[in-house]
């Protein structure tokens, strides 16, 4: 008995056509503006870890700006792999850099560890994510294992112009998926010579403060008895019934 199967191929195919249409349609988003498709792509990956702008581009630059093809392969990269973890365990230039004079080279470091159970992979690094980068450029971190401590050191300049700055660093995977928690480099920039009058004025109250007490040390060339005279005698007389 022939089964005439016309109807299902017909619908099978449209359903492929639609499908496609989609796919199509979800690649171009309604723009071809980079900026545009770059913040797309950060938002429809930002979760559970946010997607840096550089990442971004760079996956929607390798797929000919392909939203679809782009997410495709960011997932094909990084879904499989789980993140680090990374802890920070101190800020020891934090009162070091409080106060600072413009266009002043200083060096900003931060001492985190793996605080996971997996070895980092090797290619991590740490950047500026957000607020003022202060001339800090990207710094490469070393494969730590679980528990393992290091040293985070960028060298920075401070802005030309006195105010309040703030910088905040982020490790990354190889990939280029934040990981960890936030390092901070907060800054305090005064007028030139501020921090030179301020060191003189403390240096000339040290100067001007009543020296302490010193104790008295009997002469060891003079008798006991003698010392025991003089503080009688200088005790005053007994007043007169």
């Amino acid at each position: 008995m022939d089964v005439d199967n016309s109807d299902n191929t017909t619908g099978v195919g449209s359903s492929l056509d639609i499908e496609q249409s989609l796919l199509h349609q979800f690649s171009c988003m309604g723009t071809t503006d980079k900026d545009e498709l770059i913040k797309q792509l950060q938002k429809l990956l930002g979760s559970p870890s946010p997607l840096n702008y550089s990442t971004a581009e760079f996956f929607l630059d390798m797929n000919n700006w392909n939203l679809q093809a782009a997410i495709c392969s960011y997932l094909d990269i990084d879904a499989p792999n789980v993140l680090p973890s990374m802890a920070l365990v101190s800020d020891p230039d934090a009162s070091e850099t409080e106060n600072v004079e413009p266009n002043t080279q200083f060096r900003k470091s931060w001492h985190i560890s793996n605080s996971g159970t997996e070895s980092w992979p090797v290619g991590c690094y740490a950047q500026c994510a957000d607020g003022d980068c202060f001339g800090g450029q990207r710094v490469h971190l070393p494969a730590l294992q679980p528990g393992q401590g290091a040293y985070v050191v960028v060298e920075m300049t401070s802005p030309p112009v006195p105010g309040i700055y703030q910088s905040k660093w982020r490790a990354c995977s190889p990939s280029g998926s934040y990981f960890g928690d936030p390092m901070w480099a907060i800054l305090t920039v005064v007028e030139q010579g501020t921090i030179e009058l301020t060191e003189q004025l403390s240096h000339f109250n040290e100067l001007g403060a009543i020296p302490p007490l010193m104790p008295q040390v009997p002469n060891p060339f003079v008798p006991h008895t003698f010392h025991r005279d003089n503080k009688q005698d200088s005790a005053p007389p007994d007043e007169m019934c």
